[in-house]
């Protein structure tokens, strides 16, 4: 038996390729999956099964490329939101031969209607399943979000508590494999390693500890967040996205040749103290790290993008990033931001803070101040600043038309990192009075 996990890098994303007897079936496909032929010629395998555990929401789908280079079959689970295009149904209990390999499905809705686990057997050896491929339904230390259906928050709740314990009926001896490890919008309760055991899980994962009153209780209270790209997302996991662009690095543009350009959204991808130093005029800062868990929430599908970095090899990242989540039309990149500065390009900068400064303005009490936290919900409710506004930097795509240009505002979050990314998105909106609390909460607790 053959079997080995695939990371996408910035979403978090986990697929596999589990083999045997020169056959192999691939779970989870991303969008570049050149990837999984790579890995099947070196150990000479026949991708010949496709398995989708749901309709992601987070990232394009690689099941309907991949499909047509290998003409192996795709899958996918009943119950989506329309016809999954490229795909064949599958039912509870179905199975299938890879191999000496034995897969067999078990529906276990509650992240989404479609959802299916997979469970995988050796037929050399009867001690029941070897593993699981989890998907969104149970990670490493927690379990699946359950608001993509607002109106049957309690009913979805309920159902994944039963899916879950579905997959416990496994045994104690099953490994599970999850489509997402820590850092994925999936879950923030997810530990930073990425195997694990039904056993483990019984045992040490919280959610799995509570009754099922208590789960759909916790579930229904949980806040996440829903990026307006999840939406294009969803659409495209069901008719099928294109391949990934053939070009895997932007065209490289001269500075004059970047002035000319007419971009929709420029985008610079260097590191956010950098870009806090000094920008291009327009600029929005969204570094490549965060590029995955933000570019989602202030770009639209449709725009022309230009980027602005480094290196080439950051530009070339950034691009990776933008076209596995559905941004493809990047016309170019530009990588000599400092040069541009002494050829006379117009450029901004965004002040930084310190803890100092930023009490000195609280006890001031200045009504034209504004203290402006962008955390998550449930990093505001755990300590928090009193007199800070809260609005979560996702938000920010609209609700900066709720804010007063005419304001003074001090971004802050955990670190300076999103409250830099905040800045630059609110300076780009026209708003001139803006800066960075720099360290922002583990500087204002270090002060305590």
């Amino acid at each position: 038996m053959f079997l080995k996990k695939i990371k996408t890098p910035g979403l978090s994303h986990l697929s596999y390729i589990l083999g045997s007897n020169g056959k192999a079936a691939v779970i989870d496909p991303r969008r570049d999956c050149e990837i999984y032929l790579e890995i099947a010629s070196q150990q000479g395998l026949e991708i010949t099964h496709i398995f989708e555990t749901h309709r992601n929401e987070d990232l394009i789908t690689g099941s309907p490329h991949l499909g047509q280079m290998t003409k192996a079959k795709i899958y996918h689970g009943p119950n989506a939101a329309g016809p999954i295009a490229f795909a064949d149904i599958i039912s509870d209990q179905q199975e299938f031969k890879i191999g000496n390999i034995k897969v067999v499905a078990l529906e276990t809705p509650g992240h989404t209607k479609d959802h299916v686990a997979y469970a995988f057997y050796d037929e050399n050896h009867d001690d029941g399943a070897v593993g699981v491929f989890t998907g969104d339904a149970l990670f490493v230390g927690d379990v699946g979000r359950t608001d993509f259906y607002p109106d049957e928050m309690k009913e979805m709740a309920g159902a994944l508590y039963d899916s879950l314990h579905k997959v416990m009926d496994l045994g104690d001896q099953a490994l599970i494999y999850p489509a997402h490890g820590a850092g994925s919008v999936c879950g923030s309760g997810m530990a930073e390693r990425e195997f694990s055991s039904i056993c483990h899980e019984r045992k040490n994962n919280p959610r799995l500890q509570l009754s099922k009153a208590e789960f759909v209780d916790a579930k229904v209270n949980e806040v996440h967040y829903q990026p307006p790209y999840f939406e294009n997302m969803e659409r495209l996991n069901l008719v099928g996205a294109g391949p990934v662009p053939r070009v895997l690095v932007p065209k490289v543009l001269s500075f004059s040749e970047f002035k000319g350009q007419r971009f929709d959204v420029l985008i610079d991808v260097r590191d956010t103290m950098s870009f806090a130093s000094g920008h291009m005029k327009g600029a929005i800062s969204l570094p490549v790290g965060m590029l995955p868990a933000f570019g989602g929430w202030f770009l639209n599908k449709d725009q022309k993008i230009g980027l602005i970095g480094d290196s080439m090899d950051q530009l070339s990242q950034a691009m990776e990033h933008l076209w596995r989540i559905g941004f493809d039309d990047i016309v170019g990149g530009y990588t000599g931001f400092v040069k541009s500065v002494a050829q006379g390009g117009a450029f901004d900068r965004i002040p930084t803070l310190s803890t100092r400064t930023v009490k000195k303005r609280i006890e001031e009490a200045d009504e034209n101040w504004v203290l402006l936290d962008v955390r998550a919900q449930d990093e505001v409710e755990k300590i928090k600043i009193d007199e800070a506004q809260h609005v979560y930097i996702g938000h920010l795509n609209e609700a900066w038309e709720d804010l007063d240009p005419q304001k003074h505002y001090t971004l802050m979050c955990a670190s300076g990192q999103r409250a830099t990314v905040a800045a630059g998105w609110l300076q780009s909106k026209g708003f001139s009075q803006v800066d960075i609390y720099l360290g922002s909460m583990g500087a204002w607790q270090a002060e305590r």
